[in-house]
């Protein structure tokens, strides 16, 4: 009887995929998850015989081993295991066996080779059959990324786009986002990732027998997703000056960013901001099977020293100083990923923060999380990764400084508990609403449970740093303050028009207080650092006693104008001082709007029939604008990104852009548009389009 031999595997691509939510992937190779059978079939040159048999190996990584799981040899067996690697027999058709081989919930996650060698008596060779890629399995109660819910399943795994929340407290605006982790090779690249890594390079062998851990996974990506120390995906930059690369609110999507970095040979692409690492990290996560949403945090604290506590100075004029390390941003944007905590018990399941935006070093590199959700609320910040710096992000107690540059004497004004962490948002599942999450991050502001928590956390804190919870950085201040204040903003606040605010000053005494206000405005960067001082004037009143006053500001579009960063964002500050009294800093930071810009879908899009599209600009401004370009992307509608090159626009001019997209799939995607020019760089829009088969 001639040797056994096999002719041919066919991997039962299409059922595969559908048995394993993996069918929008653009691959001609297996992808299955976890935990869960697939089937091959196997056809010979003959039918096998009794006491004939097979034996499979799967192996993963530059050094497979039986020891590290990285490798697995099983024969036939008549059950499926739960626990190894396992292959049944399910039916047999003359020379062809139809094999279900199923992995174990805690394999490694990547790309395996599969190789076989029939037993019959004589020494066969073992024979490779080809290579699949095994992912993590959300639809598995076995996985440690189980997520019981199918609507949260399809939009924190499956749904390719997205919007992110920007602007600031008073202002809160969303942008779209093509997150396109199914698109062609953006698996490929995402486990190339895992394979450039720090810990890949020290030592391979552990690396690849670690990615079964999506605490280790996660954590591994927060590093890689920025370029510190790793040449990882993307270069961070908060100049305000973008030139020899990409401006951070230039982009509309992950995919290109992705390819880019892989096209230019892994070198890191320019540039990136936080809502960009966090939505290429959402792609990277998502693609590999990892429940993965995008978070916005508004009044955002950084604080360098990890007292819990951020310092903000000023000098006797009103200008922010840029002293100490501590900040506080408009907004930054993170992640939350669903996994369980086995490190740290079952209570700190859910939930995880991972941010991939380069702020400060953990354990020498620049990564951040995973750090349990439910540990942030609880003050648990002695638990692993990073706590202390995500606990003071949402909730650390601001104090406001005035600095006299020449006796170098800072004295602490203010001191506030409620303003760092507000509105913490998400995109509502299935829709583009916000949802407000800060009380999944702190208890309510001003209860004394939410106290009672920051104190158990400084109080942890103070363990390990050496410094006395009650004494620590607690300055005190001594003085009640005799005005409040506030800006209030009148009439519209559009790129291209003046600023028109009233300071609104209120007497809280019972005496006559006169008051010297020393005002300024600067363009600032999102992230609250000053760029351009534009605007400055002071004025002093005499206010009666509990009078209230109004005074009206104008800041022109000529004084703004050319120093305006690509966020649109103003701070002003007014520094009220009174004889004998404690000086009081009223602020007020503004989200200028950029113009409108229309997007109407023509016709319904249907599957490879070209859909009409046309995008309308009008230029608000008595002057022209120049070098225009428009372009738009959106996966599954658009192979790559178009660029179009427009005109100039006369004042007040508008300009009509018809464009045309080919959707290659049906369902539910989104297209995105950019239009920039000299005086308004990157005003943005998206649609929502139904493809039909």
């Amino acid at each position: 009887m001639a040797a056994l031999t096999l002719i041919n595997i066919n991997w039962q691509l299409e059922a595969n995929a559908s048995a394993h939510h993996t069918d929008k992937y653009s691959s001609t190779e297996l992808i299955v998850r976890k935990g869960q059978a697939f089937t091959v079939i196997l056809t010979f040159n003959r039918a096998l015989q009794t006491g004939e048999s097979l034996t499979f190996t799967a192996e993963t990584g530059p050094k497979p081993s039986l020891q590290a799981k990285t490798q697995a040899v099983f024969d036939i067996s008549s059950t499926a295991s739960n626990s190894t690697w396992s292959a049944v027999q399910r039916s047999t058709n003359s020379s062809s066996v139809n094999i279900s081989i199923s992995s174990p919930a805690n394999a490694a996650i990547g790309r395996y080779k599969l190789s076989v060698q029939p037993a019959s008596g004589g020494s066969a060779s073992r024979r490779t059959l080809g290579t699949f890629v095994l992912l993590f399995n959300p639809w598995s109660s076995g996985d440690d990324v189980f997520m019981p819910d199918s609507t949260e399943r399809k939009e924190y795994v499956l749904e390719e786009f997205g919007i992110v929340f920007v602007g600031n407290i008073n202002r809160i605006s969303k942008m779209g986002w093509n997150y396109g982790q199914f698109q062609g090779d953006i698996l490929n690249i995402c486990l190339s990732i895992l394979d450039r890594s720090l810990s890949y390079r020290k030592d391979p062998a552990t690396d690849v027998s670690r990615r079964n851990d999506p605490k280790y996974v996660g954590r591994v990506l927060s590093a890689m997703v920025n370029s510190n120390d790793d040449n990882g995906v993307l270069l961070g930059n908060w100049s305000g000056n973008y030139s020899g690369g990409t401006s951070p609110s230039s982009w509309n999507g992950s995919v290109e960013i992705l390819r880019k970095w892989k096209d230019a040979g892994f070198k890191p692409v320019k540039y990136g901001q936080c809502w960009v690492f966090a939505s290429v990290l959402t792609t990277v996560l998502r693609c590999l099977g990892i429940p993965t949403r995008m978070i916005s945090n508004f009044n955002s604290a950084h604080d360098a020293d990890r007292n819990l506590s951020v310092d903000v100075y000023y000098d006797e004029s009103g200008n922010p100083l840029n002293m100490g390390g501590d900040s506080i941003w408009n907004f930054h944007v993170w992640n939350e990923s669903w996994f369980t905590r086995s490190d740290l018990g079952p209570s700190y399941n859910g939930w995880q923060i991972l941010d991939a935006t380069p702020q400060e070093r953990s354990a020498g590199i620049f990564q951040c999380g995973p750090a349990s959700l439910v540990a942030i609320k609880e003050g648990d910040v002695d638990l692993d990764y990073d706590s202390p710096f995500i606990f003071a992000e949402v909730n650390a107690d601001r104090i406001t400084w005035t600095y006299d540059i020449r006796t170098r004497e800072a004295k602490p004004i203010s001191s506030e508990t409620k303003s760092v962490g507000q509105f913490t948002s998400t995109k509502a599942v299935g829709s583009y609403a916000r949802v407000d999450v800060t009380n999944n991050y702190k208890y309510r502001e001003g209860s004394q449970k939410e106290r009672e928590v920051y104190e158990k956390a400084r109080t942890k804190l103070g363990r390990v740093h050496g410094f006395s919870a009650t004494s620590e950085k607690r300055p005190e201040i001594d003085q009640k303050p005799e005005i409040s204040g506030k800006f209030k903003v009148d009439g519209s606040l559009e790129i291209g028009k003046d600023v028109s605010l009233i300071l609104v000053l209120r007497n809280l005494t019972s005496d006559a207080k006169t008051v010297k206000a020393n005002m300024t405005a600067w363009t600032i960067v999102y992230t609250g650092k000053p760029i351009h001082e534009v605007w400055k004037d002071s004025f002093s009143s005499t206010l009666a006693s509990e009078e209230e006053k109004q005074f009206p500001i104008k800041i022109t579009y000529a004084e703004y104008q050319q120093n305006l960063t690509r966020d649109n964002m103003i701070r002003v500050t007014a520094l009220c001082q009174i004889e004998s009294g404690i000086d009081v800093v009223v602020e007020r930071n503004i989200t200028l709007d950029n113009p409108d810009l229309v997007m109407q879908v023509l016709s319904d899009a249907k599957v490879n029939e070209p859909v009409n599209v046309e995008v309308i600009f009008t230029n608000p401004l008595d002057q022209e604008v120049k070098d225009c370009v428009l372009q738009a992307e959106g996966s599954d509608l658009l192979k790559g990104k178009l660029k179009i090159e427009m005109p100039s626009l006369q004042p007040r001019q508008s300009s009509k852009v018809p464009f045309e997209i080919i959707p290659t799939k049906s369902g539910t995607k989104q297209l995105l548009i950019n239009f920039s020019c000299d005086k308004f760089p990157d005003v943005k829009a998206f649609e929502t389009i139904n493809v039909a088969n």
